[in-house]
């Protein structure tokens, strides 16, 4: 495509996603689209002759229409690609010597470019944005009856950071905001003055993550924690991070029982979890009330609702980026968390369950459920649950599993099967291959088979681009 006068046919379907997906990794968004401006110039048969140039031209519209068709609201929030896309786009316009022969194209220009509605950086910002809160910081049920939009770096939202006596404050940052920024939002929220600082007294942002039980998002619990009303320094030990202050994006990195916590260096090591994070509670009784199909039913919603906001890119990006590439991966980020919320729930209740003949009750009802996931083709939850019931403190109840009668016994090994990781997941990817969209898959896995792609294969060769990796 970029090869001067010899320019070669548009590449197929296939090898146009790899170039646009994966562009990134080897030229910065504002570098790949200034390539295609160069490859278009304007003027009559951009320099070169007819067949030659509209060719050309048709096959750098090839690339910008599906490059637009990929990214659309990500563009947004890159002010110098939108400059260039809008030149660009402006240069294609002018060209009616081509018109009639690349109608069809532009008409398709035309829609994308209204579509993503780039900004330009001398634009005024729309007043009263919106500020979405993180699902996961705060009581969920409210954001549980909301139906779920993608995060985007640019967003702003509401999030808590806690002190070393558990108080904390609410800031509003955007989710792309660095450490740095989060805790001079912090700061001057607690009025913390200069002169602390200048003492030595700076604050550092600090994650506490404890294996104590809580509540989840939706009422889910997660974590399986020490006995009722247990003294905290009898508790697991928290396990605590201080962030580098370049550190981006660290709200969509916070574990299940994870939060932010600001602190000096000297307060750090009397951090510990929050007290509902170590303190057990009775089971939750609406379980036993709910019915199954109503439970599967609602997990195949919500996660239905968190899997269309994650982005192809995200994918590419979690796997060749890891750490640096967190602003581009929080709806994945996101479900990812959702999956592991989901196995220590069903842990969780199970041995907060008191009774045998309950647990057994809870634990056929669990069963029902990962079976009726299935038919829903939500084979997220599916996976979930069942991993969750395999957990080992959950295999010891022994008498529980005797309790279970035989036909549940027996569905429940034809679940062990099909999420047997044995000749790399065989018989999952064998009954995957036989459904029809629309299913959720196990995302875990997915993630799993583009690293072994990434990690297994160079992305360069002799100095030249592995297209065949990508």
């Amino acid at each position: 495509l970029w090869g001067g006068a010899h320019c070669p046919p548009v590449p197929p379907e296939s090898l146009l996603d790899d170039i646009v997906l994966t562009h990134s990794l080897f030229l910065p968004t504002e570098r790949f689209l200034q390539q295609l401006h160069q490859q278009y110039p304007g003027g009559h048969g951009g320099g070169h002759g007819g067949g030659s140039g509209l060719r050309r031209k048709r096959a750098v519209l090839a690339v910008l229409l599906h490059f637009l068709e990929t990214y659309k609201g990500l563009l947004q929030e890159e002010e110098s690609a939108g400059k260039v896309i809008k030149e660009l786009y402006l240069l294609i316009m002018k060209d009616t010597s081509l018109y009639h022969e690349l109608e069809d194209e532009i008409i398709k220009l035309h829609q994308l470019v209204e579509t993503v509605e780039l900004k330009v950086a001398d634009e005024t910002p729309p007043p009263n944005k919106q500020v979405k809160p993180l699902f996961r910081h705060f009581r969920r049920i409210d954001s549980c009856l909301q139906t779920r939009v993608a995060f985007r770096g640019s967003d702003e939202i509401f999030c808590r950071v806690y002190m070393p006596d558990h108080s904390y404050v609410t800031i509003r940052s955007r989710l792309s905001a660095s450490v740095q920024d989060i805790l001079a939002s912090v700061t001057e929220k607690l009025q913390y003055s200069e002169e602390q600082s200048a003492r030595g007294d700076a604050l550092i942002l600090v994650t506490v993550a404890s294996s104590g039980g809580a509540r989840g998002s939706g009422g889910l619990r997660a974590g399986l924690g020490g006995p009722p009303g247990a003294d905290p320094s009898l508790c697991p030990a928290a396990e605590k991070a201080v962030l580098q202050p370049s550190e981006e994006c660290v709200f969509t990195t916070l574990g299940i029982n994870s939060h932010l916590f600001a602190c000096t260096r000297d307060t750090f090591d009397s951090l510990v979890p929050l007290p509902e994070e170590i303190q057990v509670v009775p089971g939750d009784t609406e379980i036993h009330r709910a019915e199954p199909e109503d439970v599967a039913n609602h997990l195949t919603a919500f996660h239905w609702e968190l899997f269309r906001c994650i982005h192809e890119l995200e994918f590419v990006d979690y796997v060749f980026h890891g750490e640096r590439g967190r602003r581009e991966t929080a709806n994945l980020e996101l479900l990812l968390q959702r999956c592991s919320e989901v196995q220590h729930w069903v842990g969780t209740e199970l041995l907060l369950c008191e009774g045998l003949g309950k647990r057994a009750h809870l634990l056929k009802k669990l069963i029902k459920i990962a079976a009726i996931c299935k038919q829903n083709q939500d084979m997220l939850s599916f996976y979930a649950i069942v991993i969750g019931l395999n957990n080992a403190a959950v295999s010891r109840l022994r008498l529980t599993w005797e309790k279970l009668p035989g036909k549940f016994k027996n569905l429940f090994r034809k679940f062990e099967n099909l999420t047997d990781p044995c000749r790399n997941h065989k018989t999952y990817r064998e009954v995957l291959a036989k459904m029809k969209p629309p299913l959720i898959p196990f995302v875990p896995l997915i993630l799993k088979d583009l690293t072994f792609l990434h990690e297994g294969s160079k992305t360069l060769l002799d100095g030249l681009v592995n297209v065949e990796k990508l």
